[in-house]
């Protein structure tokens, strides 16, 4: 009978030792890759770390610091200015103005960006001009923005209060009520940031494979069944990074509050307490570099949440 061969090793033969992976030498041309990257890459880490991890490093440090804006001395109180900001009594009412102002605006620029884009992506006369005339607040300056819609909503002299006035009924006073103020704020953002939407769903609405669009009107599907099926989890990763980078921007939205609404009359967000409280009118610089940081977790925790949770309804494909 022929010996089967057997798997086992042999009683006195050992086992091949496993082979170990080569470790690729730092050559010559890894060396010379490496150089160009720090040639290519270093200028800009450079910056980044100088005029943004810097500065809020130093932040960190002076949020901790009871410091009079223009002193040349300051007195260390640990996280004193955060207790201070948490107990305060006006926190609730800011972050309520913050929260308000940001899902107004988010959503409100979004919802009538993707109206404006879906009737603007047609090819029509004309429609070049009307894209570049939706577009074209977006580019404004917020400070010229915000003088002109001033004017719009001034109660005596406004076009807003001369075309109520001529129809029998008065003019709100904008400036007096807090409440109708970030309203006042609110239409001023989203009217100047909803170009910014529609044009990047424009650009999402064009990217739309046709045919997918002809297959679902040889099935018999409506316009609002293709937009709903076809059209809108194609717009996902549109979606998506439209909503990252309009909360970002609608939590720092400085320029037209301050232009608008000069002593925060129930405009008042995180980031324009850091105005008032380091420049406005109390000069507690050690104060407002705590909101700053406050106002930063925010924006990373929202980031992260977003990248977290949100992206995993994103159809990228």
């Amino acid at each position: 009978m022929s010996a089967e061969p057997s798997d086992r090793t042999s009683v006195g033969e050992r086992a091949a030792p496993p082979v170990q992976p080569v470790r690729r030498r730092f050559g010559p041309r890894e060396r010379h890759d490496f150089l160009v990257f720090l040639a290519l890459a270093g200028p800009n880490i450079l910056l980044i770390v100088a005029f943004s991890y810097r500065p809020v490093l130093q932040n960190i440090q002076y949020s901790m610091l009871n410091w009079t804006l223009g002193s040349a001395s300051a007195t260390a109180v640990g996280l004193g200015n955060y207790a201070e900001f948490f107990s305060s009594p006006n926190t609730p009412d800011i972050l309520r103005v913050t929260a308000i102002f940001s899902v107004a605006t988010v959503g409100g620029s979004m919802l009538l960006g993707l109206i404006i884009a879906l009737a603007l992506n047609r090819r029509i006369r004309g429609v070049g001009v009307a894209r570049a005339a939706v577009f074209a607040p977006y580019v404004l300056s917020g400070v010229g923005v915000g003088l002109v819609w001033l004017f719009i909503f001034d109660p005596a002299i406004g076009i807003l209060g001369v075309i109520l006035r001529g129809i029998g009924l008065s003019g709100p006073e904008w400036f007096r009520d807090p409440n109708l103020t970030l309203v006042m704020v609110i239409i001023v953002y989203v009217w100047k940031n909803m170009g910014y939407a529609a044009v990047i769903y424009l650009a999402g609405l064009q990217s739309v494979p046709k045919d997918l669009l002809e297959a679902a009107s040889l099935d018999g599907a409506s316009s609002f069944r293709t937009f709903r099926s076809v059209v809108w989890p194609l717009l996902s990763p549109t979606t998506f990074f439209l909503l990252i980078t309009s909360i970002l921007n609608s939590l720092q939205a400085f320029d037209i509050i301050q232009i608008m609404t000069p002593l925060g009359n129930g405009t008042t967000t995180l980031i324009y307490e850091v105005y008032l409280q380091a420049f406005g009118q109390y000069n507690r610089a050690g104060y407002s570099a705590t909101v700053a940081i406050v106002l930063f977790a925010l924006l990373v925790l929202l980031t992260l949440v977003q990248l977290r949770y949100v992206e995993r309804r994103v159809h990228y494909s």
